[in-house]
């Protein structure tokens, strides 16, 4: 037998699943991760002139700013699409055991 619990998440999973398969949902929803992930990257870079001058003018001399900047906003942007789908997915598969669950239980009675 499905607990309340079970039985609130297949009703809101059937009348929400669809919406968050959208990609733009899960970029939206994910980049709070994302920027998790992209501005150590930043923090880094921007922090080596500090502790490490060879390897700031290193850096300087062979690097633009508009490409580190576009190679930071592209791991934001993988990193959140990429967990928000980790997510769906692990939703679905919750979705589908309860479901399975709840075919068997008809069956038996």
């Amino acid at each position: 037998m499905l607990n309340e619990q079970e039985r609130r998440f297949l009703e809101y999973w059937e009348a929400n699943r669809l919406r968050e398969k959208k990609l733009n949902k899960q970029l939206l929803m994910g980049l709070p991760i994302g920027l998790l992930f992209a501005v150590p990257v930043l923090i880094l870079l921007f922090s080596g002139k500090f502790w490490y001058t060879r390897a700031n003018m290193e850096a300087n001399s062979q690097s633009s700013p508009v490409i580190l900047m576009i190679a930071v906003i592209c791991i934001a942007v993988f990193v959140a699409v990429f967990y928000k789908r980790h997510q769906w997915e692990q939703r679905e598969q919750h979705y589908l055991e309860l479901r399975a669950r709840e075919k068997e239980e008809e069956g038996k009675e």
